[in-house]
């Protein structure tokens, strides 16, 4: 077991057993205070994630749990990271961006023209899908607020798969399997 800590922007309303996303990796708060939360991370999240290479001071996406009640400003993720993507491509389009990500085998199959991912915890519609991975388009704002602007070709990043997707093609794979 890692004990991870993170300098987070307030603590304010926090409790010992809250749930924070941590570039998109669901994590407990196990302890707090001055600003800096630990969480203890096990050994499969460090291999899947990129939780495992992060360097002192590093800058990293912190978001609190959605609560019963908040506006749902994107899609729905749950921090339940399925593997690291690859940036392959990263192209300044004015104050925008387009980044092409690649995909592990094993994860293409649920990546769908139109649909989403979160990458890093950021909430992103996928746009073209190639034979190796996907587009994404970024907007100003995302750039802006996240940490996705600051990546480089060759960087990897936490993937998470819209989960009604993964239910879908896993039912109609497994259904083809038993007939």
């Amino acid at each position: 077991m890692t004990t991870l800590r993170i300098q987070v922007p307030s603590t304010e309303g926090l409790s010992i057993g809250a749930s924070i996303s941590i570039d998109g990796v669901c994590l407990t708060a196990t302890t707090f205070s001055d600003g800096i939360v630990s969480f203890d991370v096990i050994p499969e999240t460090l291999e899947k994630t990129t939780l495992g290479h992060l360097e002192q001071g590093q800058q990293v996406n912190v978001e609190r749990s959605l609560r019963y009640g908040d506006e749902v400003g994107g899609h729905l993720l749950s921090g339940h990271i399925i593997g690291r993507g690859l940036i392959n491509k990263a192209d300044r389009i004015g104050d925008g961006a387009q980044y092409t990500i690649m995909a592990p085998p094993d994860i293409r199959k649920y990546i769908v023209s139109k649909g989403y991912v979160g990458i890093d915890g950021i909430s992103l519609t996928i746009g073209d899908v190639c034979e190796d991975g996907f587009d994404l388009h970024l907007i100003p704002e995302t750039i802006r607020l996240t940490t996705i602007g600051d990546k480089q070709v060759g960087d990897a990043v936490n993937l998470e798969i819209d989960s009604t997707t993964m239910m879908v093609v896993e039912t109609v794979e497994r259904m083809m399997k038993e007939e």
